[in-house]
């Protein structure tokens, strides 16, 4: 059997016909389907991009002194991760290369499992499988899952779809029980610096989460959302030295290197806060404005105090849902993409500029 073999049909091939539908629309097509970027990458990121532009050299896989120091300080300003350790920080080629290949990396087996939430970005699976260990899916981890078999435990938090935030003692629970039983937590954090509703999103490497060690825990964080970093694929882990140390051995033998300007403007994102600021503020009007016009439209949204998304429904199967706004000309992901229990929802993006938001609206209210 070939990788391919292993691996479901990739989930948005599955949305090509409602896409041309959507298209079709006489004003076109509103695209709220893929959470991507589509605002300019700020000048103070471009401006450092391009003055490392002449880097001839291999790039360390370990990531320049300048980029740990700046992923440390950025977690302990921005997110209060008092023991962030400059020496335990990886610089990654987007968080998605790590989702998709950490179990591998980490030498997991057949009989070992992965677990991820009902409820997740699907490629959680496809790392799992890609390592032909067996993905395995929770409500709760503690009271769902195998401790004697799971060995990698995924928390995604804020999560995508739903945007649903785990709080301190939720983390710290689960925390708990997995240091009880060996099992390496990974907390994907790609959202935390987009929470909309209720307490802010907390690291997993917080001290009320975890007291004053790391062990057993690993953090994600990615610059695609927060600074419109994603064509740049620049993202980072930190968290278990041992671990760490672990993953950059194996990295440096695989060739996963960030490339140089990219870690640059990587430190660039990091230190300037203003960007981000405005560009939260950006999708805040967006969120306002989708979420007022889609429950006018008689959907009722769950959870989504956080992240980039509307977890939505009115009570039919998603597929229906998706191909009616696709006769509007919106386009919206079926549910059905992050699990099972997605099977009546679907997940509504506001990475869609102003302009395309504002036909949205218009359409949803006509």
């Amino acid at each position: 059997m070939s990788i391919s073999d292993r691996l479901p049909v990739f989930p948005w091939d599955r949305l090509e016909p409602y896409k041309a539908a959507a298209g079709a629309h006489p004003d076109g097509v509103v695209d709220l389907s893929v959470g991507t970027p589509v605002d300019p990458v700020p000048a103070v990121i471009q401006r450092a991009l391009t003055a490392a532009a002449d880097s001839p050299g291999y790039p360390l896989t370990y990531g320049t002194a300048a980029l740990r120091d700046a992923v440390a300080d950025y977690l302990r300003d921005r997110h209060g991760v008092s023991g962030a350790d400059p020496a335990a920080v990886l610089p990654l080629i987007g968080s998605k290369e790590l989702v998709g290949w950490l179990p591998t990396l980490l030498d997991l087996r057949e009989g070992d499992q992965v677990g991820y939430p009902q409820l997740a970005y699907p490629t959680y699976e496809i790392g799992a499988l890609l390592a032909r260990a067996e993905p395995v899916t929770y409500d709760d981890p503690v009271a769902d899952l195998d401790p004697a078999r799971v060995k990698l435990l995924w928390l995604n938090t804020p999560s995508n779809p739903t945007g649903r935030v785990l709080s301190a003692a939720e983390l710290r629970r689960i925390v708990v029980w997995a240091r009880e039983h060996g099992i390496l937590v990974v907390s994907d954090e790609c959202y935390i610096e987009l929470g909309w509703e209720g307490p802010a999103p907390v690291s997993v490497l917080h001290p009320d989460v975890c007291g004053d060690s790391h062990d057993g825990l690993i953090s994600v964080h990615s610059l695609s959302k927060r600074s419109n970093f994603a064509g740049y694929r620049g993202a980072f882990l930190t968290g278990d030295a041992a671990v760490v140390t672990e993953l950059l051995g194996v990295r440096k033998h695989a060739g996963m290197i960030v490339p140089a300007p990219v870690q640059a403007a990587m430190v660039a994102a990091l230190g300037d806060r203003e960007h981000a600021v405005e560009q939260k503020e950006r999708y805040a009007r967006r969120r306002t404005a989708l979420r007022a016009a889609f429950e006018g439209a008689g959907f009722r949204i769950e959870h989504s105090e956080a992240s980039l998304y509307l977890w939505a429904t009115r009570g039919e199967d998603c597929w229906d849902t998706v191909g009616d706004l696709a006769k509007s000309g919106i386009l919206v992901a079926p549910g059905e993409f992050y699990g099972a229990a997605g099977q009546a929802f679907v997940r509504i993006a506001f990475t869609a500029v102003d302009e395309r938001v504002e036909a949205a609206v218009r359409r949803l209210a006509g």
